[in-house]
């Protein structure tokens, strides 16, 4: 018998999508495209995940703090998750 999952929360569309991130505003702001970032980054990153990184959808760890990084390397900044992400803790 299979048993249920216990925590079915963060296969639902809301726990997974929360929304455009700060990420995107102070991108727009500066006038950078996600290509900025993977043109500045030195870890393999993509397009497409500074692309869902900026319309909220929830990042591993891993790829959240490439973006960061590569955030901190395309405008000479010292920003952290926080200030990037709603979500992080």
């Amino acid at each position: 018998m299979h048993a249920p999952d216990p925590d079915p929360a963060p296969d639902t569309p809301l726990a997974r999508d929360l929304g455009e991130q700060p990420l995107a505003r102070l991108m727009h702001e500066r006038g950078l495209k996600p290509h900025d970032l993977v043109a500045a980054s030195p870890d393999q990153l993509t397009h497409k995940m500074v692309t869902r990184a900026m319309k909220g959808r929830r990042l591993t760890a891993n790829t959240m703090a490439k973006v960061v990084r590569a955030w901190n390397l395309a405008t000479s900044s010292s920003d952290g998750a926080g200030e990037l992400f709603d979500y992080a803790a």
